[in-house]
């Protein structure tokens, strides 16, 4: 038995919401980092306060092993939620340092004249870390937009694929046109061809954690700060590519999956903290679903579906307004059932002085390129101009998307 989506309690559940500064306040950058759960606050609060000491330590002293129980607790359950194994995922400092570390990864056990096929839709974290691998001798091929629409179109990568093909990277949505790409689709082409998938999943994780088993995805990656967590980068590697990865660590841990991808080493506090995303999935499932004994997979797989479909309601009205205007572009689709709730438009006047006038009816969006600068050049927008852009989760109200429209009425 399913309840009715509970706006009060999913807005109790984040600080912000009661934070005096900012009442009031519309916030609409969510796609930029969202707001923190409290459950992210207490974890990462109790971890200074009584573990932030030399966790797994020899000698076993108790803050010690519990704050190693805490970080390991974080990669089982967070695997869980994915429905991957703990070996699986790895957490580091950043989606942008994972990327810039796979590559290398990749890369050392790659041969000149090997292939790699990238897109012009993702953030440059997913697609410039693999151009570099030009400089090796690897062939980069491009899997380009649709200069219209700003969607991919699966059969254009099907005569990309060859024999030498390695490895595709490509987004599960983008950060600006937020069409949700048919994922398992393309992972199962890139398989047929014995290559290797690499999905960017940070601008779709805050409307869901995904099941990566049934995305087929060798290697799906997304940001814990966007998905009301502490700022770090998970990256699932699943086993059947895992040996094709150099170590990039010190030597003496490519024995640790959890290691050899995150040359750095890890911050203890801010991994256990991750707990708090899935602490917070948990709760949102158990108030609005009368199984709390289920599998993690599946309350995730509940939860996906309840706040996706909230999110098609909230912005139904924000693209309805949009669309009905012709002084605005939206860049990407305008039906919100094939996209997320991130919505880039160009106006007729320039994007960053319209987010300006925005803050006059406090209303908290941006403008800019986003680092999507190769998308908005080939959907012909300078990326110097660049687009505004309005990004909102489950926890945004329907008055605060009225607001936002009545912001743009007055601005545009």
């Amino acid at each position: 038995m399913s309840r009715p989506f509970d706006l009060a309690f999913v807005r109790s559940q984040f600080p912000a919401f009661a934070e005096p500064s900012l009442e009031g306040w519309a916030f609409f950058e969510n796609a930029g980092g969202s707001y923190a759960c409290r459950q992210t606050i207490d974890r990462l609060t109790n971890f200074y306060t009584r573990t932030k000491v030399q966790p797994y330590a020899g000698s076993g002293y108790p803050a010690s092993t519990q704050g190693g129980d805490e970080m390991d607790a974080a990669h089982a359950r967070l695997a869980g939620l994915l429905n991957v194994t703990a070996n699986e995922l790895v957490i580091g400092p950043s989606t942008s340092q994972n990327t810039y570390v796979l590559a290398n990864a990749f890369g050392e056990n790659w041969a000149e004249g090997d292939e790699i096929v990238v897109t012009d839709q993702d953030h440059e974290a997913n697609s410039g870390v693999w151009r570099r691998l030009a400089d090796r001798g690897i062939v980069v091929r491009e899997w380009h937009v649709d200069a219209d629409t700003g969607q991919l179109d699966p059969a254009v990568l099907a005569g990309l694929l060859n024999a030498r093909t390695r490895l595709v990277a490509f987004p599960h949505c983008s950060n600006i046109v937020a069409h949700v790409n048919p994922v398992a689709e393309i992972t199962a082409l890139v398989r047929a061809a014995g290559a290797v998938s690499v999905v960017d999943g940070v601008s779709h994780a805050p409307h869901g954690l995904s099941d990566i088993e049934a995305l087929g995805a060798d290697i799906y990656l997304f940001s814990t700060y966007k998905t009301f967590g502490p700022h770090q980068g998970v990256m699932v590697v699943r086993d059947r590519v895992a040996g094709q990865l150099a170590n990039q660590s010190h030597w003496f841990n490519d024995y640790s999956r959890h290691k050899r991808l995150v040359p750095a080493g890890p911050d203890h506090a801010q991994v256990a903290a991750c707990n708090g995303v899935v602490d917070y999935v948990e709760a949102l499932h158990d108030h609005h679903f009368d199984a709390p004994e289920t599998a993690l997979v599946e309350k995730g797989r509940r939860v996906e579906t309840l706040v996706r479909d909230r999110e098609i309601e909230l912005v139904t009205p924000l693209l309805d307004y949009l669309r009905d205007r012709d002084d605005v572009r939206i860049m990407g689709p305008s039906d919100p059932t094939i996209r997320v709730p991130t919505v880039a438009v160009v106006p007729s006047r320039p994007p960053s002085e319209v987010a300006k006038d925005l803050v006059e009816h406090r209303v908290m969006a941006d403008a800019g390129d986003f680092y999507a600068v190769r998308l908005l050049e080939a959907m012909g927008q300078p990326a110097d101009i660049g687009a505004l852009r309005m990004s909102f989760v489950h926890y945004t109200s329907p008055d605060e998307v009225a607001r936002l429209i009545e912001g743009l009425e007055a601005t545009l």
